[in-house]
């Protein structure tokens, strides 16, 4: 078993022992692929889960994704590689083929490839670096780009990688910040490879980073902790209302009321979904457009926005042959009480 290089004991050790307790996020005697960048969190979270390694356990493996964006990537890989090295851990490469344009591209290629190499080494588990910091500054990017309360919870402690996958994605830092990961580095004596792209304003994020919160942290020194905070909460309550979607939207569209005497004849070629709004009468608004979104996610072109949501929700209580201008794509929502017809234009698939 792999043991520490350096015995020296934090509280940012005692910290993450016990989130991990907790959170039952990485269970003892499992095999880990760490993602590690280089910089100073994914670091961080490469020795602390090291020295915690004896009372866990863990088999340990280090992957770094070299995106080719940088002329110093290769210098970047060997470095990371050396370190997994002199701490005695795997160490996986994955170059990438093309010079990604954007970050969702690359983001992809990203995690594909950590599956990938999770898959070929038989670990259960692919843990990231994302911290304290990194939460808030998602969920204050997703608040100005007008998100929901889904986009405002930001990152989670674990997810799947893919709806089908058994592969489970964890980030163990999310009440850790950067400034404390930075400090670690230090007082660990561990260097870091700083990514110059990381002071480019021209990304939304970097100018949350560097310019919008040493202005929050004149209000609120501990801005970044108190929106992770905020982030957690909305987390709970979004698998809340999720759960008591999933159990609203069956009875909404359910087919137990005689339809057969509905006039739909101008459009019966075209296939229709059915909501009823006597149930949906009945549950409180947050409920309703959650219904109601989830029921234009199948029949959109494109994710509906606040403004398609509204104009499907106010049919709930609109008078009878009350109907909708078109929705991106063609579709209309007709009252035929007590139901909402809503037409497809074409395939729904």
């Amino acid at each position: 078993m792999n043991q520490s290089p350096n015995k020296n004991w934090t509280p940012l050790h005692d910290q993450l022992h016990k989130t991990l307790r907790q959170r039952k996020l990485l269970p003892e005697n499992q095999r880990i692929l760490i993602a590690v960048s280089g910089g100073q969190d994914s670091i961080s979270l490469t020795k602390l889960l090291l020295d915690l390694q004896s009372k866990w356990g863990w088999y340990l493996a280090i992957a770094h994704c070299d995106h080719r964006w940088r002329s110093d990537s290769e210098a970047n890989a060997n470095y990371v590689k050396n370190l997994a090295t002199n701490w005695q851990l795997p160490f996986f490469l994955a170059v990438a083929d093309r010079v990604y344009q954007s970050e969702a591209e690359a983001r992809k290629w990203r995690y594909q490839t950590l599956s990938k190499i999770a898959l070929e080494s038989n670990c259960q588990y692919i843990v990231t670096g994302h911290t304290a910091s990194d939460r808030a500054e998602t969920l204050l990017y997703n608040l100005i780009r007008g998100s929901g309360t889904d986009g405002l919870q930001a990152l989670t402690w674990q997810r799947p990688l893919t709806e089908n996958s058994s592969l489970l994605l964890i980030r163990p830092l999310l009440e850790i910040t950067r400034s404390q990961t930075g400090d670690f580095c230090q007082k660990q004596k561990i260097g870091i490879w700083e990514d110059s792209t990381n002071q480019d304003l021209r990304y939304a994020r970097n100018r949350i980073r560097l310019e919008l919160f040493p202005m929050l942290r004149q209000f609120n020194p501990q801005a970044e902790l108190a929106l992770a905070q905020t982030a957690e909460i909305l987390s709970a309550e979004v698998d809340y209302l999720e759960n008591e979607t999933e159990k609203l939207l069956e009875k909404v569209t359910r087919m137990d009321i005689d339809i057969d005497n509905l006039n739909i004849s101008e459009l019966e070629s075209q296939q229709v979904q059915y909501i009823n709004r006597l149930v949906l009468r009945e549950v409180p608004l947050a409920l309703q457009r959650r219904v109601i979104r989830r029921i234009l996610q199948k029949v959109l072109p494109i994710h509906p926005n606040f403004s398609h949501i509204e104009k499907l929700t106010n049919l709930i209580d609109a008078p009878n042959r009350s109907q909708t201008d078109p929705f991106p794509g063609g579709a209309i929502a007709k009252v035929r009480h007590p139901w909402i017809l809503l037409f497809y234009i074409g395939n729904r698939e």
